[in-house]
């Protein structure tokens, strides 16, 4: 069964193409009325890139629990919502259908309010990639509190930086979290986190590994026992009913921490109505999700992937999401291939990070698998190199499913630019075409227009958006002039991704990567700020730079140019003291893959460091490396150069 506003053909496309630039308004107002609303919008779309203001159904009210899960009770009730595959392939399955995460649901946000969460209040979940994880989160939606997840692998500091700059009441955490072969002491990790912390009430811990935790009188309560309670509050002669709050469609649904360009992680704020409309409307279409499909998204729901590609868009197109606890290399490289013979898979949206290191293994994991299930495969996080996109093809496809390579951030809600299953056409390494209601531009470093094609008749320079779509993030929290800054200040009237893109003869368009200064390791943003700040932590570090450079798993690895002033320990000893230093800070995502020590950094006679010089020596470019008149010590340079590890 396909959905009234699903894309069923080429002409289709372009059709609803320009009725979504020629009037957004009557396009977006026709994909909306497919969903429940309390109360119906008075207008489709006010908005301004200046200040920014950006306002979409405004004056409509709605629950987005309700478009998850109660609209779809009267005729999918027994059907899975969730299929739950644990980290062990030993351990029990767990089927939720849409009755049960109805009643889950509807438990858990009486058990924020039994503890005082209130409309409007900040709930930060950091959790293990459990079925709870996502009850939390469709709870605090019911109530209309807003929930900020942080991915389990953050470290106490990062924890402890989001939960201030939210200024967030209550936690909502595991025990620990089991991954591959590890157990994650979340708990303790909170624990350390709270170290000073005045403004936390509660935090509600979920029972996942029975490991030891401190559990603190009047502040920790066990998730088991609150849920046991409120399930006789909820339910009343086998009926389940937790009255879903009215919300504003621009009222916050949820803030997640992404990194900028300066070290401060920016919490992005996505709103109920916009977010709901793009996350479903992009689902659909993309994937071409038929009624009844499996659909299978690796990604943790600590980031923004699974937000919207686990939860909220599936569960909003009443869709079955398979959310999985482990790592795909264990118990062995075969995991996501058994999973998805197993369950009968029919879409697979993975990173090319994955997909890389799968690749390594060779063919033996593929050996005897069952990929018959399969319709479509995705990518996501970063551009996939044509090698890997060939033998996901070939090995996992059999030729024989459409890959969409989608391109979005965590600012956007959901893809941008992609081309969609089968209905628009595919070409390795490029993201294709937008989605309907992206209007994407390509400018150069003034903001101009770029139409002018190089030799190969492409247009290359910066991209940008000139107009807003549903999914688009309407300020960061607490702080709407770095909104600002960051996304509509550096080109007049338009939305600067970060990215460099091309554009060919045919409209399609390929990402070229970031063009500021952050980096895209396995797929997810970390800003170099933020890294050198924590590598400048370190008691024996003088001064740090960082860039990207091309790594053949990760995408992109972490290069550290460091001044060293200390005495301790042999170089390798101190490259593992920096690298302990910033996983405590950051996390374990953060680590530099390569330290390479200095005694000075290339720097203008103003003091600015010369991250190009320092980018093109990590790639391994030591002769173009363009002019260094202007540097204070252009002899540093050559030190570097002799330097290279």
């Amino acid at each position: 069964m396909s959905y009234p506003y699903q894309i069923k053909s080429l002409e289709q496309y372009h059709t609803d193409y320009k009725k979504s630039v020629d009037d957004p308004e009557a396009f977006w107002a026709a994909v909306a009325d497919n969903f429940y609303w309390k109360k119906k919008w008075d207008k489709v779309l006010e908005w301004n890139f200046t200040e920014p203001k950006i306002e979409w159904y405004k004056g409509g009210k709605l629950n987005i629990t309700e478009n998850c899960i109660d609209r779809h009770l009267p005729t999918m009730a027994e059907k899975p919502a969730i299929i739950w595959e644990p980290n062990n392939p030993e351990e029990r399955i767990r089927t939720v259908t849409y009755a049960r995460l109805h009643k889950r649901v509807c438990q858990f946000a009486q058990v924020l309010k039994n503890n005082g969460v209130k409309k409007g209040d900040r709930v930060c979940i950091y959790m293990g990639m459990v079925p709870e994880l996502a009850y939390a989160v469709l709870g605090c939606a019911r109530i209309g509190a807003i929930h900020s997840v942080i991915f389990g692998g953050f470290s106490a500091q990062s924890i402890a930086d989001r939960l201030e700059d939210a200024q967030a009441e209550f936690i909502v955490t595991c025990d620990g979290a089991y991954r591959g072969d590890k157990i994650i002491p979340l708990k303790a990790v909170i624990d350390d986190a709270l170290i000073g912390n005045k403004l936390v009430k509660k935090v509600i811990v979920y029972t996942r590994t029975r490991m030891p935790v401190s559990m603190i009188k009047g502040r920790d309560i066990w998730w088991e026992d609150e849920m046991e309670f409120a399930e006789g509050q909820v339910e009343k002669d086998g009926v389940v009913s937790f009255p879903a709050e009215e919300m504003d469609a621009e009222d916050p649904l949820f803030i997640l921490y992404t990194s900028g360009s300066t070290g401060k992680p920016k919490g992005v704020v996505h709103s109920v109505a916009g977010y709901m409309i793009w996350t479903a409307y992009t689902f659909v279409n993309m994937f071409q999700y038929n009624k009844g499909d499996v659909h299978f998204c690796t990604a943790d729901i600590g980031w923004i992937t699974g937000h919207s590609y686990i939860v909220y868009g599936p569960l909003a197109a009443g869709a079955t999401s398979l959310m999985f606890e482990g790592i795909p290399t264990w118990p062995n490289a075969g995991r996501f291939w058994d999973i998805i013979g197993k369950h009968k898979v029919n879409i697979l949206y993975t990173a090319p990070t994955a997909i890389r290191s799968l690749m390594s293994f060779g063919d033996a994991p593929l050996a005897g698998k069952d990929f018959s299930s399969l319709k479509v495969l995705g990518t996501v996080g970063e551009p996939i190199n044509e090698e890997a996109w060939h033998w996901y093809n070939e090995n996992i496809g059999n030729k024989n499913c459409p890959i969409v390579d989608t391109w979005w951030q965590t600012e956007t809600a959901g893809t941008l630019i992609s081309n969609l299953a089968g209905i628009t056409p595919a070409k390795p390494g490029w993201a294709t075409l937008p989605l309907p209601g992206v209007q994407p531009i390509i400018v150069d470093e003034k903001g101009d227009e770029i139409t002018e094609k190089d030799e190969h008749g492409m247009l290359k320079g910066n991209l940008c958006i000139k107009a807003p779509w549903p999914g688009v993030l309407r300020t960061t929290y607490g702080d709407h002039e770095r909104c600002r800054v960051n996304y509509f200040a550096t080109y007049p009237n338009l939305y600067f991704t970060g990215d460099g893109a091309i554009k060919d003869e045919n409209g399609n368009y390929k990402i070229t990567g970031r063009v500021d200064d952050v980096l895209n390791i396995s797929g997810h943003r970390i800003g170099t700020a933020e890294v050198e700040n924590a590598i400048n932590m370190h008691s024996g570090v003088v001064e740090s730079a960082v860039v990207g450079y091309p790594h053949d798993i990760k995408g992109q690895g972490i290069y550290a140019y460091v001044i060293y002033n200390g005495h301790h320990g042999d170089e390798n000893q101190r490259r593992q003291d920096i690298s302990l230093t910033v996983a405590k800070i950051i996390g374990a995502i953060a680590k530099p893959d390569k330290i390479q020590f200095v005694s000075g950094l290339p720097k203008t006679r103003s003091g600015k460091i010369m991250r190009r010089i320092l980018r093109k020596i990590a790639e391994g470019e030591t002769e173009n490396l363009g002019d260094s008149s202007t540097l204070l010590d252009p002899e540093v340079v050559n030190e570097i150069k002799d330097g290279k590890i």
